[in-house]
């Protein structure tokens, strides 16, 4: 299979990184306090953790930084205390969006993100309505590079333990079981494969089309709640344009 990968449809903070480094550092910053709370400061006996800093260190999150937050978080104050909240709902044309948080005030972000569907034409569901539209996989990105075997990553990969993997023009795109992602790019690094990317995320079972003037506004609404300090990921079901994947 060729073409461009979904990934890019999934993970649309991926080609802002640079313009947002900032608020990426800040969000990750909340996900390893949360990771220190639940498994300690040692990231060889916490496996979350481990996670986390990897996705840091793929964001080129100083490892300062890396360190600081992982003191503060297993100090004795422990820092602030983020609860993982989950909102999943509607845009416009009928497209699904899940919104993955981590808060210290519900109220403040529950507000946030209605708001934010509210505007743009969307609207907030229950727990479960749009859900059952996705799939949690691992995704593990290796780009074509010079001299790469894809026949030789397949196998590779395959043996690791991943599920499947996807050629696409300019990468190659390899599904894991969610809680494998991290065994899986272990293996294919210490066989010196570059990955540019890895990480347990929702995948829809199915992809939506909308028209050029829903598509603007949806685009909006997703970009709007990205920047809230408060949303950690936003997935859907929306085919976006080549040029914004």
């Amino acid at each position: 299979m060729s073409g461009h990968s979904k990934w890019h449809n999934i993970q649309a903070t991926k080609g802002k990184m640079d313009a947002a480094r900032s608020k990426i550092f800040t969000k990750i910053g909340r996900e390893l306090a949360v990771a220190v709370k639940a498994g300690g400061p040692d990231p060889a006996s916490n496996p979350t953790l481990r996670a986390v800093i990897a996705k840091a260190k793929q964001n080129n999150m100083p490892n300062d930084n890396i360190d600081r937050s992982i003191k503060k978080a297993a100090g004795e104050n422990g820092g602030v205390n983020y609860e993982s909240i989950v909102y999943e709902g509607y845009g416009v044309g009928g497209s699904a969006v899940i919104v993955e948080c981590l808060t210290d005030n519900k109220n403040r972000t529950a507000g946030d993100v209605r708001h934010a569907f509210d505007k743009h034409g969307g609207a907030l569901g229950s727990n479960g309505c749009v859900s059952y539209l996705f799939q949690r996989k691992g995704i593990i990105i290796v780009p074509r590079e010079e001299g790469l075997d894809s026949d030789a990553l397949m196998m590779d990969a395959l043996e690791a333990g991943a599920k499947d993997v996807i050629e696409h023009d300019d990468e190659v795109e390899i599904i894991t079981a969610p809680n494998e992602v991290n065994s899986v790019k272990e293996a294919l690094e210490k066989l010196g494969y570059n990955i540019v990317m890895s990480q347990s995320s929702l995948v829809p079972d199915m992809y939506v089309d909308l028209d050029e003037t829903k598509l603007a506004t949806f685009q909006k609404m997703i970009s709007v709640l990205e920047e809230l300090d408060d949303v950690q990921e936003v997935y859907h079901n929306v085919n976006l344009p080549e040029d914004e994947e």
